[in-house]
């Protein structure tokens, strides 16, 4: 490799994929060699810098200058002015460094101050195809300590005092899992990877394989030595094409250099991995239909026990862990234990990695220490609710999760917390709602979710979620009465205690925790015939206020219904006959005369 004076880092994520990185790393090539500085500056190519509100991101090193919202068009002055005159692009700042009028790196900014990059730790650093800048930054070094230092059960053991636990949502302990698969015997073993991410919102594991796929690589030969398997398999969804395109990579790489295969590091250690594509099917991040549908077969879960530890893919002892619990495995065997046990809290331990969305300044990946206040993710690290908006409520673990109202925001993100309070940590999923939303759309839009995503397999699920969405859809049509939400309660308790799997069980608890804390908005749907936020269209109407119409047609112009009558100059009215409530008129409307009721 040659070495150059400046290094242009250009985020490869998919969120910035999709606003055109690949086009401004073209335009640099381009630009560079317009002005004869290709030899003194190189264009990596990076995962995800987390930041995905600011995106696409471009970073400059060595000063670390971080430019957002960069287009193909801004390139030819980012290389004019910074890489040839040494002159910072101001207009390109974020929007902290552009008040202030200095430029601050990334790790400076209030989105990162509070953050601890474990999972991250090299997504947004280094280039996920070149195995050699993972080698650069340790990869493959704790490898290299379990097989040439350390016993197979050295191994568990430091995992579990590393406090770890499995970040795919249940919270299992992750080294008492590898404890159990270590403990059957068999000429054959697996270790799996789920990486089949489904909850809406979320894009924490899809981020790691297209920012850092060597890591959860190096994990899964951890895992295979610790428990005596020698095949792994990684469960992708076939809709993440980067993330597939750059762990298939990332394994030949592995395998060129030696770090799969037979014999690794001379030690006669053996293992070897394979990618498979899944459909798209959420039910099959459930571990029993996972490897279900790795073996060829419906992806349908299986009942438990046996539990795949002792008997999973083809039979055979299984070992399964996510993208995120993998990810901290190479982090906790080169740092210690201690060290990854020093953050979080004391059932809840090292870090995890939550994709914060939905009405929130800064979108994006936030990995922070256990415990830490839901407060501090939304008002410090996510920069509040944008356009003066309240905070509602913030759903955590997806359709498997609950809301957190407002009253609650100073509850710590931990196992032990969010479930005292009806929610789960989940995945990660943190979707932030203000007081334009509409809880009792929220838990239908999940409840839709989940009835669309079921296999079908057992009754409760498959009966329950539909007669459960068909309730909401009466409620929010205007047409439920107060025994429709008593059969919601228990309708959710039948379907928690009867499902076959974690899908139907936990597909109640966005109905159960909206119940439990906004109970006032179901009652207003029902007996009032109200939609308090405005979103539910039966029961929402408009109405034009005479004292403040000023006659100027804009409205009636603009309704697709043809539902607003008047004169120039005269008050307009609205036909609730025709009006189809798309809330053009109030909208359009320069004068507040129309309301919303």
């Amino acid at each position: 490799m040659n070495f150059v004076r400046t290094n242009i880092l250009v985020c490869g994520g998919t969120g910035c994929t999709s606003s055109k990185s690949p086009e401004i790393m073209e335009e640099f090539g381009r630009q560079l060699k317009a002005f004869g500085l290709e030899k003194e500056a190189r264009v990596v190519q990076t995962g995800c810098f987390g930041l995905c509100a600011a995106g696409p991101i471009v970073v400059v090193y060595p000063e670390g200058t971080y430019y957002c919202h960069v287009r193909p068009e801004d390139v030819k002055d980012i290389v004019s002015e910074h890489i040839l005159k040494g002159r910072i692009v101001r207009r390109l700042l974020y929007s902290e460094d552009k008040a202030s009028g200095t430029a601050r790196s990334l790790e400076e900014t209030d989105f990162y101050k509070k953050q601890k990059r474990i999972v991250l730790r090299n997504c947004g650093v280094i280039n996920p195809e070149d195995i050699t800048e993972y080698i650069a930054f340790d990869g493959y070094m704790a490898l290299a300590k379990v097989l040439t230092e350390m016993t197979p059960q050295q191994v568990i053991d430091e995992v579990k005092a590393s406090g770890l636990r499995g970040r795919g949502g249940a919270g299992f302990p992750t080294g008492q899992k590898w404890q159990y698969a270590a403990g059957y015997e068999g000429p054959v073993k697996y270790v799996c990877c789920n990486a089949d991410e489904g909850d809406p919102g979320a894009f924490m594991d899809r981020s790691v394989l297209e920012g850092d796929p060597h890591s959860v690589i190096e994990a899964m030969a951890i895992a295979a030595y610790a428990i005596g398997s020698k095949q792994g398999y990684v469960y992708v969804r076939a809709e993440y094409p980067i993330a597939v395109k750059r762990l298939k990579i990332a394994i030949s790489q592995a395998r060129e250099y030696g770090f799969l295969g037979k014999d690794i590091f001379g030690t006669g250690f053996e293992f070897d991995m394979d990618v498979r594509l899944g459909a798209g099917a959420f039910v099959c991040g459930e571990e029993t239909a996972l490897m279900t549908s790795i073996e060829g077969n419906r992806g349908e879960p299986r009942p438990r026990p046996p539990f795949p530890a002792e008997k999973g893919l083809f039979g055979r002892p299984t070992l399964l862990n996510n993208v995120e619990t993998y990810a901290n495995i190479p982090w906790i065997i080169n740092n210690g234990a201690a060290a990854y046990a020093a953050y979080g809290t004391e059932k809840s331990r090292g870090t995890k990695v939550f994709a914060l969305g939905g009405k929130i300044t800064n979108t994006g990946l936030v990995e922070i220490p256990m415990g830490t206040p839901l407060r501090e993710v939304i008002e410090d690290i996510g920069g509040g609710v944008p356009n003066g908006k309240k905070f509602k409520a913030a759903q955590t673990g997806g359709p498997s999760g609950g809301c957190i109202p407002a009253s609650l925001i100073d509850t710590p993100l931990d196992y032990e917390n969010m479930a005292a309070i009806g929610s789960i940590v989940g995945s990660g999923g943190l979707i932030v709602m203000d007081e334009d939303n509409c809880m009792v759309d929220i838990a239908k839009f999940f409840l839709e979710f989940t009835r669309d995503e079921s296999c079908g397999k057992c009754s409760p699920c498959r009966i329950g979620t539909t007669r459960m969405y068909e309730i909401l859809e009466k409620i929010t049509s205007g047409n439920g009465t107060l025994e429709d939400i008593d059969t919601l309660e228990e309708l959710a308790r039948h379907i928690n205690e009867n499902s076959l799997c974690g899908l139907g069980q936990t597909a109640p608890k966005p109905i159960i925790s909206t119940l439990t804390y906004f109970r006032d908005e179901y009652v207003a749907h029902v007996v009032d015939k109200r939609c308090p936020a405005g979103v539910c269209k039966a029961l929402l109407s408009y109405r034009i206020l005479a004292d403040k119409c000023r006659g100027c047609t804009v409205c009636a112009r603009n309704c697709p219904a043809g539902a607003i009558s008047g004169t120039v100059k005269q008050a307009h009215s609205i036909d609730p006959a025709k009006c189809v409530k798309c809330g053009v008129c109030l909208e359009k409307c320069k004068f507040g005369a129309v309301v919303r009721e």
